[in-house]
């Protein structure tokens, strides 16, 4: 989709600056906001280990086998398992995290101007203690990542004036559920639901997704064994190029021993019980945390005015694409 009469704001070499600029800024600023330090971070995991994030489940991962060892791996969909166990092996204490730059390939996703096979994000973990399992402290640690995101925004405006023809970020978050959105906009479909609430409130804080609802249908699918679907949530952003809902961040409070026991049984996954990770998790073993990932190129559009992903990092397109954005004067990396 190409957004009438779009031009970039930058030129291509200070869309480059730019992006450095950004990701340079928002990583210090999430770090001191949430007290967390960065780690290296696998780009594959083994196949068997049960660390990789299964998504919605029908998502295929890149696979190879590993000659040495005669063990399948995976490339990682992203780490929301894999920085929970490495909480506990680095010996991270309570209030304190990690973080990392993680790349990914996710083989299955539909391209469009916001959707790409490369995801970078920084994907981070703290541990919290039980009494902070609750929506108030999500909602505290979503409106913080807010403000760094603002905050970064506010000194890239000035670095970058050409930007400040656009509106800035809306720094007061609204929050809602799935549940709350459906009974809203009942007639709407799910992405419908989201673009009018986002178009309406600009920074939204989107809860308890993964759940069925009372309509019978999920407002979107989540793996089981990651986030505690009452307790999770996505962070959206009204996207003004390109007029619609814009996620930036999915996160939430991790799993419980008994959240996954629950989960996995209404998911009929109970089968994955039998990994190394999920013995773990169930038996008590790994810390009870907060976690989600940030989008680096999702952050670059949003705060660039970008109509394309492809304007902010290099992928593969397809060929109706590429002429398209070539007619409209959009440079894809």
């Amino acid at each position: 989709m190409i957004p009438a009469g779009y031009r970039p704001a930058l030129s291509l070499y200070d869309t480059q600056k730019a992006i450095g600029l950004i990701k340079r800024l928002f990583e210090d600023m999430l770090c001191g906001a949430l007290n967390l330090r960065r780690v290296s971070s696998p780009l594959f995991v083994p196949s068997d280990s049960g660390l990789n994030d299964n998504l919605n489940g029908v998502e295929r991962p890149v696979k190879f086998d590993v000659k040495d060892t005669g063990a399948d791996a995976e490339v990682v969909h992203s780490l929301a398992k894999w920085k929970r166990q490495a909480l506990r092996d680095y010996g991270f204490g309570e209030d304190t995290g990690l973080y990392a730059d993680m790349n990914a390939i996710r083989r299955d996703e539909e391209l469009d101007n916001i959707h790409s096979i490369y995801v970078d994000q920084w994907d981070w973990e703290k541990i919290i203690a039980e009494e902070d399992r609750t929506k108030e402290y999500l909602q505290a640690v979503v409106r913080k990542i807010v403000d760094a995101i603002c905050d970064t925004e506010q000194t890239l405006r000035v670095m970058f004036p050409q930007l400040q023809a656009r509106p800035a970020l809306c720094r007061e978050v609204y929050c809602i559920t799935t549940q709350e959105l459906e009974d809203r906009y009942p007639d709407l479909t799910p992405k419908e639901r989201e673009n009018a609430i986002a178009k309406e409130y600009k920074t939204v804080l989107l809860m308890e997704i993964g759940g069925v609802l009372r309509s019978g249908k999920k407002h979107d699918g989540r793996a089981p064994d990651y986030d505690d679907w009452a307790l999770n949530g996505d962070i959206l952003f009204w996207n003004e190029t390109l007029q619609q809902a814009f996620e930036i961040s999915s996160m939430g409070i991790r799993v419980s021993p008994e959240s996954l026991a629950r989960q996995l049984k209404i998911a009929d996954c109970e089968d994955r019980k039998d990994l190394p990770f999920h013995k773990a998790l169930l038996a008590g073993e790994l810390p009870l945390t907060i976690g989600g990932g940030i989008g680096q190129s999702r952050l670059c559009m949003l705060m660039l005015g970008s109509a394309h992903i492809g304007e902010v990092q290099s992928s593969i397109w397809d060929e109706n694409t590429l002429n398209s954005c070539r007619e409209a004067g959009i440079p894809i990396l």
